[in-house]
């Protein structure tokens, strides 16, 4: 059974959620995460499982883990460390409880992009694959609501826009016109972001 909590911080952002978890260590406010993002998560472990009771058990694991894991370290932008530790997480439970082959790039990923660096992501010297990963994260975050929900369906549980429309409720040609949108403005907001350090060299 998960935690029993309130309704009142439900509207707190996901870093006032994850200082206020650090501070206090009262487990409601990663409750609240886990409502937030369990869809996702289910859905990133649905990618490498292809077993709903396999992602289902994937996705309590995960989120027990983070019990402990943000008392110890701070995370800026969670949702997209959440991602790469649920990436992570499958690949490491596939090799090691179901025999089956990783490929070398998988396998790179892995090493590259270990528990321990995700957790310690904006502690460390950062790379410009993690600049560009922070400034994505902060575009998104700019978007209009259903943009983001596309952006979401689409790009990070990789849903077809059929399955899209069946989610969300929203007509094809608005499922399209929203992905195209969105993909135009995350452009802007990535050139617009990436200027600023062309200009210093």
């Amino acid at each position: 059974m998960w935690i029993i909590r309130s309704n009142k911080n439900d509207n707190l952002s996901d870093n006032e959620l994850l200082e206020k978890y650090r501070n206090s260590h009262d487990q409601n406010y990663v409750g609240i995460l886990f409502e937030r993002y369990s869809h996702l998560v289910f859905g990133g472990c649905m990618k490498y499982f292809k077993n709903e009771d396999d992602s289902k058990d994937a996705t309590l694991q995960i989120f027990e883990k983070l019990l402990d894991d943000l008392k110890k370290h701070e995370v800026q932008y969670f949702k997209s460390w959440l991602y790469m530790v649920v990436k992570n997480h499958c690949l490491m439970e596939i090799r090691k409880n179901k025999g089956i082959e990783v490929s070398s790039e998988d396998v790179v990923d892995i090493s590259n992009n270990s528990m321990e660096s995700d957790l310690n992501l904006h502690h460390n010297i950062e790379t410009e694959k993690e600049d560009q990963l922070q400034k994505l994260e902060g575009c998104i975050e700019t978007l209009k609501s259903e943009h983001k929900d596309c952006i979401d369906l689409f790009f990070l549980q990789e849903k077809c826009y059929q399955e899209i429309v069946e989610i969300t409720g929203y007509a094809l040609s608005k499922v399209k016109s929203y992905l195209q949108n969105a993909k135009r403005n995350l452009k802007i907001c990535m050139e617009n972001k990436n200027e600023p350090q062309l200009r210093k060299i």
